[in-house]
């Protein structure tokens, strides 16, 4: 009876400490994302791509538990007026006081060639989408996290202001206006995460003290070769959080061959980098929230 027992009470202990063990980043629920993305072809602003982008990651976010919250408006363009919508969703914490994370979701409107956007939209948005999983499974998170799908990331023209951004400005302009902005404690950005050859620098407006957490975590991970220490100035939709004195930090990889041509497909982007990224922003919230709460 005795090794029955024992084996028995091993059962019980190995449940505990499965019970506890904290939920993984896996960059084939990722990759799916980023393939599902892909396959509705081009999804800029206003388009029935872009709407049925939103819907897939409504509908994922559902099926864990998450309720999506749309931010519509009517964004002044230099092609006229268009629809744009801002998803978010929140995960509770013991605290009321959010850390966003964040990833624009639509495509640059190309009309000369088929742009999917692999790296830039949907890599970033599947990291996310994966992100959530793992952090709806996470218990007792000391602040709130809010996912927040921004839209209108791309401009409808070439890069000049104010063609560019309209989601992340519109956002701020509404926490500004309705007060919950001073409950905004940190913003972190991806965008282009999916490059087979993964180059992050340091995004040199980013805020030092979190891009410093990232990309220790990075090197403490053994990713320093994808999260470099040589630093670049990006215009993203981390700047309008930036301007609103919110701590935030752009992770992106500008250094891509396939960058708004018709390559940007799934041949030029991998899950090995989804996983990198995930890992590395999933390892670094913890210091992150330790910080915020000094």
């Amino acid at each position: 009876m005795r090794p029955l027992i024992l084996a028995f009470v091993g059962l019980l202990a190995s449940a505990a400490v499965s019970a506890q063990a904290p939920t993984a980043f896996d960059s084939s629920k990722a990759w799916e994302h980023l393939r599902q993305q892909v396959a509705i072809g081009p999804r800029p602003s206003g388009s029935a791509g872009n709407l049925k982008n939103r819907e897939y990651i409504t509908k994922t976010l559902a099926a864990i538990g998450l309720k999506t919250v749309e931010q519509a408006w009517e964004a002044m363009t230099p092609l006229g007026p268009i629809k744009m919508v801002n998803l978010i969703a929140t995960i509770p914490g013991r605290r009321p006081e959010r850390i966003i994370l964040a990833s624009h979701f639509d495509t640059k409107l190309f009309r000369e060639f088929r742009f999917v956007g692999a790296s830039d939209g949907a890599s970033s948005t599947a990291t996310l989408l994966e992100l959530a999983r793992v952090l709806k499974a996470r218990p007792q998170l000391p602040f709130t996290i809010e996912l927040l799908f921004l839209d209108g990331e791309e401009a409808t023209g070439e890069w000049r202001d104010p063609d560019h951004t309209y989601g992340s400005r519109h956002y701020v302009e509404v926490a500004r206006q309705t007060g919950t902005l001073k409950s905004l404690k940190a913003m972190i950005l991806l965008d282009m995460v999916g490059d087979r050859q993964l180059n992050i620098r340091r995004e040199s407006t980013s805020t030092p003290w979190l891009t410093d957490i990232i990309w220790n975590t990075a090197r403490r991970l053994g990713h320093q070769a994808s999260f470099i220490s040589e630093s670049m100035a990006v215009e993203d939709d981390h700047m309008h959080f930036l301007k609103a004195g919110i701590p935030s930090v752009d992770i992106i990889d500008l250094d891509y061959p396939a960058w708004h041509t018709a390559q940007d497909t799934l041949d030029a982007v991998s899950a090995r980098s989804l996983q990198v990224v995930g890992d590395v922003v999933v390892a670094a919230l913890p210091e992150i929230e330790q910080r915020l709460l000094k």
